[in-house]
């Protein structure tokens, strides 16, 4: 009977020790992951500004813009269509 206590009371203890270091990793984890998002966030900046293609209204970023009659379009092909 004595035998079976110390089992449990080793079992408990093990499980106990366990779920300890797994929180732990946890956590040190999603610190990790914290500290990696805010550096990619601060990597990226502002953004970039955006801009409508003139005949497809499709957005894209302002600096691959075809620019012609005053107008911006997202391919040389589109600036020969007419803009809707």
């Amino acid at each position: 009977m004595r035998i079976l206590f110390w089992i449990a009371l080793a079992l408990l203890i093990y499980f106990a020790v366990r779920s300890k270091l797994r929180a732990l990793a946890h956590r040190q984890k999603a610190a990790q992951e914290r500290a990696e998002a805010e550096q990619r966030s601060q990597a990226l900046g502002e953004g970039e500004q955006m801009t409508s293609c003139a005949h497809c209204h499709v957005y894209f970023p302002a600096s691959e813009a075809v620019r012609a009659d005053g107008q911006d379009f997202c391919s040389p092909a589109h600036v020969r269509l007419p803009p809707q």
